[in-house]
């Protein structure tokens, strides 16, 4: 995990001798070449969740060593210049040894994230949901917060409770601990009621709807916009509480 982003980049691998592949780059390179260095493992494949700097800094480290085809859905290899191969969602995009790969398309922190599903028991979540948090609709190349919800609650929420998911930043949880204790996904599921607080963003004027946290130990919100009425999902350092 690096320590300035608190991004993951991930090696997955069927066994030792056999054959892996890496899951972004943002996080440190070197305990990942290092692990695949000891357990002698082929690495042919880089999948990329999608196109934001803190998950593609170290591609050119993985194209060097191993000579990888670096993979991304169509939508985020427009905005890289170093994706060999454009994938499409689906439930099998790369068999490698013993891993069998596929793909959810899962957008709203951008439009084309993709969380990869390994053997069918992992999935590799990006920036759609965090252990506790989700992801925002803000950033570069996002979509919306429809999208963002519907990614999370028909998508993700609808895999099997003991899936494993690992993120793009900070640990990992499984369906069950979200479906159960991700604040976001309880309003989702109307466990718990909506917030009516006001706030400000960037000197708009909001209903702040949810304060929740983020992996990074800061917050998320999700605010409704007084001027529009549509919903959007924000950092909480933008977010100015009257009554904090």
């Amino acid at each position: 995990m690096s320590e300035e982003w608190l991004s993951n980049a991930y090696l997955v691998a069927d066994e030792p001798g056999g054959h892996g592949v890496v899951i972004d780059s943002g996080g440190p390179s070197g305990p990942l070449l290092e692990a695949i260095e000891e357990n002698d493992l082929t690495i042919e494949h880089l999948l990329l969740t999608h196109h934001h700097h803190d998950h593609v800094a170290e591609n050119h480290v993985y194209k060097e060593r191993f000579g990888v085809e670096i993979l991304a859905h169509p939508l985020e290899a427009e905005r890289l210049m170093d994706v060999d191969r454009p994938v499409e969602p689906g439930e099998s995009i790369l068999s490698v040894g013993g891993l069998r790969i596929g793909a959810l398309h899962t957008p709203g922190h951008t439009a084309g994230m993709l969380n990869f599903v390994v053997n069918g028991k992992d999935v590799f979540t990006g920036d759609t949901l965090f252990k506790g948090s989700v992801g925002g609709v803000k950033a570069p190349g996002s979509t919306s917060f429809g999208d963002l919800k519907s990614s999370i609650m028909d998508v993700l929420m609808g895999l099997p409770e003991a899936t494993r998911l690992h993120p793009g930043h900070t640990d990992p949880t499984t369906v069950a601990e979200e479906w159960e204790q991700n604040a976001f996904v309880r309003v989702w599921r109307g466990i718990d009621k909506e917030g009516s607080g006001r706030c400000t963003v960037r000197e708009q004027g909001a209903t702040l709807v949810l304060w929740g946290d983020d992996y990074d130990g800061g917050h998320k919100a999700w605010v409704r916009w007084d001027e529009s009425g549509e919903d959007d999902i924000v950092p909480g350092s933008q977010v100015e509480r009257p009554d904090a």
